[in-house]
């Protein structure tokens, strides 16, 4: 029997797979299904920050002794005109230690570029933009210390694409659910973890149509996005115009650098809050064997898949 926990945001309570039964299917739902003897336990929660995930998630899947675990957490935290990535990524490593102590092995991920889903003004993308790249950074730091299996989203080519997001452009629908499930599978079958066959990455349901998108965002949507995100919009228009007055209204050297896609390597920890760790671009253009996210872990030795017979 394998137990996997996974903890999380909106993102892996499956927030826009709808499940055949009612509520939420998710893209840990799909990988749990290619486990041996799998026993999925889903403590993600809507809305959760990295420290919702540490303070109240992390307890109970401690307790239930996991083999596999995955922390996918941080968009919300740079929703929050609080913000501040050393604490995120404090939140995240010792989430991450705690799960590693336990014996599991832990999947994490490099979150896309909420500004780019959004189709935000280039003024406001920018800063929310670093302040990603600043909870990635973090992120990459605790994968290479913990050896956890981590999957890079952001540099995904297939994540931008319209075709495997919600109408929200937060949340992935079904099929973006699949690619992740395709994506992790394939880390774990690289590493050459007991996994049966990948998830099928096409959609078992038809898309929601037009009417029924718009009428969720009227509804439901519009209202979730205000929540989450109540004291986003002043804090990026405050970063928006003391950029604007400290450039001149121009766009600097690092902005540039971020429109053409690259990187430079952070300097220290206080460079977290506008880096992003290494300088290689992933490839994950395929489904089924192995890619280029395990570069992270290179030197660092890979727990094994405990499977407990219980």
């Amino acid at each position: 029997m394998t137990t996997y926990v996974a903890l999380g945001d909106s993102i892996t309570v499956g927030m826009g797979d709808p499940a055949p039964d009612g509520g939420w299917r998710g893209w840990a739902a799909l990988l749990a299904g290619t486990l041996p003897q799998p026993q999925m336990h889903n403590l993600a929660t809507l809305g959760a920050l990295a420290a919702d995930v540490e303070r109240v998630q992390l307890p109970a899947a401690t307790a239930l002794r996991p083999d596999m675990a995955s922390v996918v957490v941080g968009i919300n935290d740079t929703l929050r005109g609080d913000f501040d990535p050393e604490r995120t990524g404090a939140s995240v490593s010792r989430t991450v230690s705690a799960l590693r102590a336990e014996g599991a092995q832990v999947l994490t991920m490099r979150l896309p570029d909420p500004g780019q889903m959004f189709g935000l003004p280039r003024a406001l993308a920018r800063p929310l933009a670093r302040r990603m790249r600043a909870v990635n950074a973090a992120v990459d730091e605790v994968a290479r210390r913990h050896g956890t299996l981590h999957l890079d989203a952001a540099r995904d080519p297939a994540t931008y694409e319209r075709r495997y997001w919600s109408v929200d452009r937060l949340h992935p629908n079904e099929r973006g659910h699949r690619l992740i499930a395709c994506r992790f599978h394939a880390l774990l079958a690289a590493a050459g973890y007991p996994v049966g066959p990948g998830p099928d990455p096409e959609p078992s349901s038809p898309p929601p149509t037009r009417l029924a998108e718009i009428g969720w965002m009227a509804t439901k949507g519009t209202a979730w996005l205000v929540r989450r995100s109540r004291d986003l919009v002043p804090a990026l228009v405050g970063l928006a115009v003391r950029e604007w007055l400290t450039a001149g209204g121009e766009e600097s050297d690092q902005d540039s650098a971020d429109q053409n896609g690259s990187e430079q390597m952070p300097l220290g920890r206080a460079d977290l809050r506008r880096a992003d760790l290494g300088r290689e671009t992933a490839n994950l253009n395929v489904l089924s064997r192995s890619s280029g996210n395990l570069r992270l872990n290179r030197g660092l030795p890979l727990a094994p898949l405990k499977v407990r017979n219980r």
